[in-house]
Formats: structure tokens, sequence, C-alpha cells
């Protein structure tokens, strides 16, 4: 699959949550490790499923991160700037396109850069929200750090990949 690439093939494995549910996925890969290759696979799904469940908030927390990480993580996750709801979505498909007939570590360094990134926009929104709203400010903060550990993950599986570690 990964050597010739199919292009029907991948249109069905993209929409495959679109069609089915991620419930099904769920069952599969959910309670697989982290650093595995079931639980990267289902840690990609589920970004992409949370970027289309909700790609107006998604675009926000991305361009905010965008705006204030100090890093080069906007470059690596390639979102269009500025990015609006079209393109964080257009962003989500290609990291998982990308995991079946791309290179599979730069998929995953890509969702991790965007995990990355998107955890500094919800601190920074959190920040703002802070002093007027601080129980959105608090779930914003929760969700930074479910953020930040999933980029670890990605980025962990991304290293145990190339080395040819990542069962």
């Amino acid at each position: 699959m990964r050597a010739n690439p199919d292009a029907d093939i991948l249109d069905r494995l993209i929409a495959y949550t679109d069609n089915h549910g991620i419930e099904t996925l769920a069952e599969l890969w959910a309670t697989a490790p982290a650093r595995s290759l079931p639980g990267a696979l289902w840690r990609i799904y589920l970004l992409r499923a949370l970027i289309r469940q909700d790609p107006y908030t998604s675009s926000l927390i991305f361009r905010r991160g965008s705006e204030v990480i100090p890093t080069i993580d906007p470059v690596i996750a390639g979102a269009a700037v500025p990015t609006n709801v079209e393109e964080i979505t257009t962003l989500a498909d290609e990291i998982l396109r990308g995991v079946f007939d791309g290179d599979f570590a730069i998929a995953l360094d890509r969702a991790a850069a965007y995990c990355r990134i998107n955890a500094a926009g919800c601190v920074s929104l959190a920040n703002d929200a802070d002093p007027i709203h601080p129980e959105r400010a608090e779930g914003l903060t929760r969700r930074a750090l479910r953020y930040s550990t999933l980029g670890d993950e990605l980025a962990a599986c991304s290293k145990l990949w190339r080395s040819e570690s990542l069962d």
C-alpha cells in the first residue's frame, strides 16, 4: 500500500471515520498503548475527527498557537496561513493521508507539531479568558495539557518508527 498507493483506496481510508464513525476505530485502537502503531493511528484519526467536529474552534486555536509559539512547529505542521476553517480541515486530511502514502514519521511529526501549536493556542486563549471567564480558562488549560500530551506521544512514535521499533 505505502509503496504504490491507490488514490481511491486512500480516499476511502481518509473518509472511513466520516462514513462509519470514530467509534469503530475506537473499538480497535483506543486502548492500545500510546507508543504503538495502533496507538499512533488512533491518535491521528482522533485528531482529524476533533478538527472536523469543530473546524471553527480548531482553526481559532491553531491560529493563536501559530502566533505565540516560539518554534518552527507551524512550518512543520504545514497549514496555510492564515489558517481558516477550510485550511485546518485540509491540514487534518493531509496529515492522515501522509500516514498511508507518505513518510509515516513525517505524518507523525506534523501531527505532533499541530498538537504543540494547539497547546500553545489554548494556553494563550486561557490567559485571555482567565480574568473574565475563569471556568473557560480552566477548560482551555485542560485542553492544552491534552494536546501537549498527545504531541509528546506522537513525537515519541515518530522516533520509534524511524528506529524501526514502533510495534
